[in-house]
């Protein structure tokens, strides 16, 4: 492995682009440290020192941020607004046949959602840090667990400067995914993903350790280290439905007559299932606070119901429609990017059948049928490494500081995964042998 990795350094174009990346990641990595205009910098670590974080939805901005949320830096928002924006994109396919129209003109009809995708972000970024900015100046963005203000001149003209900061931060974070993407190694918006929940495991380790003490802590690791060789085997685990082309003269050509298959994977929806999941699960709880009376009298029964039931990770209940809500989500998602008719009718177009399926019809019946098998066990897989950290909660209270599962573990295993191919891919080209063996 470190000769392979040597010998990718030792390639002049692939040594370029590695480079090229690690310094857009450090970049990257350097403004979740800068602060906001207008913030106070000793007052947010202040608060941060005592022990006060945010909660619900806003935990992941903070994981999708490596941590610049809390520390309201000019990337406070981080990735995040891009990720809301290109999902919506995607669910807009299925209401509006425009967008599906786009989505088949081919790379024309790509860089015209992708542009609808930009503008979106810069939209949704702009709602988040007026959200962000609102939180900070009432100190609900650390639960009102802190005193000190972290915005001490609350002027309407810092107010406007420190929302479209943040906003503008979001943008440069779009544009160095994308020059990832283009000028070096792997997805460029995954990668930065990728660094920022890797970025928060040191410090989450090390709360563990000094919270638990070592029996808890190695537990931790071992609980990781298995995490991570399951969602591995999870993530490479396929379905290959057989696909035959028939032999047919093009001119005096022959073409067809090969054999393929369609690759059904095991988890196709990803991790968007539990971000879903995690999204709806935080209206209730949102909606109990804004009717929370403000005097101190008792509130409404079902705000308490609500209190009670959905807002702890560690309530059965909780956990029982986190883990329904996911699986409902995969069958979802996977329905509107997976088109069995559409498959079907590509294949057809083309001269290729699934064996012993006739073209038409019966192979869309059939490559629906092998779909809703195939989901049954992914939408589960990914329930149970969703519930992981909530399961850590009640087994060693180690909820807030758990970083081997949910979302994290699953961006992690599949982002790594391919980037390294797509090196270990640079490399073959070159060298007849990669990373892998």
């Amino acid at each position: 492995m470190l000769s392979a990795i040597g010998r990718a350094f030792r390639t002049p174009d692939l040594r370029r682009k590695l480079l090229f990346t690690l310094g857009i990641i450090t970049i990257f990595r350097m403004g979740a440290f800068i602060p906001a205009p207008g913030v106070d910098y000793g007052n947010v670590q202040q608060c941060l020192a005592l022990g006060a974080t945010t909660g619900g939805l806003y935990e992941f901005v903070n994981l999708f941020s490596g941590g610049a949320l809390l520390q309201v830096s000019v990337f406070a928002l981080g990735i995040m607004p891009y990720i809301t924006a290109s999902i919506i994109v995607q669910l807009l396919r299925v209401v509006i046949p425009h967008f599906q129209a786009l989505h088949e003109e081919g790379q024309q009809g790509q860089s015209t959602l992708t542009q609808y995708t930009r503008y979106l972000t810069i939209a949704l970024g702009l709602l988040n840090a007026t959200t962000v900015v609102s939180l900070a100046r009432s100190g609900a963005l650390f639960n009102n667990m802190c005193s000190v203000p972290i915005i001490p001149d609350d002027s309407i003209i810092t107010i406007l400067l420190l929302i479209i900061t943040l906003t503008a931060g979001t943008g440069l974070i779009m544009w160095m995914g994308e020059l990832v993407t283009e000028k070096g190694v792997g997805n460029g918006m995954s990668l930065l993903i990728f660094t920022s929940i890797v970025a928060s495991f040191p410090s989450a380790l090390g709360a563990i350790l000094s919270a638990q003490g070592w029996t808890i802590f190695l537990g931790v690791i071992a609980i990781g280290i298995v995490t991570v060789a399951l969602v591995i085997f999870v993530e490479q685990s396929q379905r290959r439905v057989p696909v035959q082309y028939a032999k047919r003269m093009v001119g005096r050509r022959t073409v067809g007559g090969t054999n393929t298959y369609i690759p059904i994977k095991v988890n196709m929806a990803g991790v968007i299932p539990v971000i879903f999941a995690s999204s709806m699960l935080y209206l209730p709880s949102l909606l109990a606070q804004f009717n929370t009376p403000s005097d101190g009298s008792a509130p409404p029964e079902w705000v308490v119901w609500i209190n009670n039931y959905l807002t702890s990770g560690d309530h059965p209940l909780y956990m029982a429609v986190y883990f329904l809500m996911i699986v409902f989500f995969t069958y979802f998602y996977v329905s509107i990017t997976f088109n069995p008719e559409e498959v079907s009718e590509n294949m057809k177009k083309y001269g290729g059948f699934i064996p012993g399926i006739r073209a038409g019809r019966p192979t869309a019946e059939y490559l629906q049928y092998v779909l809703s098998r195939i989901t049954l066990p992914g939408a589960l897989y990914l329930g149970l490494v969703a519930l992981i950290p909530l399961i850590a909660l009640v087994l060693v209270g180690a909820n807030q500081n758990f970083p081997f599962g949910g979302t994290s573990i699953l961006i992690m295993v599949g982002v790594g995964l391919e980037t390294v191919k797509q090196i270990d891919a640079q490399l073959q080209q070159r060298h007849y042998e990669g990373l892998l063996r």
